[in-house]
């Protein structure tokens, strides 16, 4: 009895694991901006659209406005729906791909605005889920520092940075929803694959 109960348990394992591996990974994808025209979220829109046999969800931050973080406002009213809704998010799925505006050298403010609400809802805010890092600036650093800023702060909260990609000059690299630049274009296909065969 006990043998047909350890092959029984087996035959289930086995089966949930095919399941797991036959199962579309989903992933969210989402800018570090709440402008109208960000041209973070163009980037990993586009990004998000080079993972192929993947569903993804595409979020806009406007969508998950919160109230200015402080101590006191989180012992009065507690925590912000929205921003439970986007650690919800990031635990329903498999990864994440994010493009950090940057603002004097660091998040814009909206980003880490959020950002401080969630890691007060769950510090391990990322769940070790994988992650593609990236930025895009008019200039020609990319958002250099706003990606190092998030390469030291991410991992304390459970990132799982698998790679990174950054864009030089948005508006001489980017057009008509795509990267026009050959070889950037070809460094963000390969980044984008190392993401999907993380997940």
């Amino acid at each position: 009895m006990e043998i047909y109960s350890l092959e029984y348990k087996n035959i289930c394992y086995i089966f949930a694991m095919e399941n797991k591996l036959n199962r579309m990974k989903k992933i969210i994808a989402f800018a570090g901006s709440n402008s109208k025209k960000s041209i973070n979220k163009q980037l990993v829109t586009y990004a998000s659209g080079l993972a192929e046999n993947v569903e993804v969800e595409v979020l806009d931050l406007n969508d998950f406005d919160v109230p200015l973080f402080s101590v006191d406002l989180e012992s009065e009213m507690g925590h912000p729906e929205n921003a439970k809704r986007l650690v919800d998010k990031i635990k329903q799925v498999d990864g994440v791909m994010v493009s950090l505006a940057e603002h004097n050298g660091a998040y814009s403010a909206v980003f880490k605005n959020i950002f401080d609400w969630m890691s007060r809802i769950e510090q391990k805010t990322f769940q070790d889920k994988p992650m593609l890092l990236m930025a895009t600036s008019p200039g020609g650093r990319g958002g250099a520092s706003v990606i190092a800023i998030a390469k030291d702060r991410f991992p304390r909260h459970n990132a799982n940075i698998v790679a990174e990609f950054s864009l030089p000059m948005f508006n001489t690299n980017f057009s008509e929803g795509k990267i026009i630049d050959k070889e950037l274009n070809n460094e963000l296909i390969n980044r984008v694959e190392q993401f999907k065969n993380a997940l």
